[in-house]
């Protein structure tokens, strides 16, 4: 599941299209997977860590093509 957004940043960078990307969705995804992120820093653990912070970005990534491609 941790790779599973790495498809739609590929299709949204090719395609510049956005439209049917939910931005309250990607919004509150982004801060979910940072609380995450950041359990998994505070308790030291590397699984939470690698998986979270690799969702984090991709789905960063989807959210400012998001916001750029309006």
């Amino acid at each position: 599941t941790t790779i599973a957004f790495f498809p739609q940043v590929i299709k949204t960078w090719k395609t510049r299209k956005t439209e049917d990307i939910s931005l309250g969705m990607f919004l509150i995804l982004c801060f979910g997977t940072f609380l995450w992120f950041t359990y998994g820093l505070l308790g030291k653990d590397l699984p939470l860590i690698l998986a979270n912070g690799i969702t984090l970005v991709l789905a960063f990534i989807i959210l400012i093509f998001k916001i750029k491609y309006k």
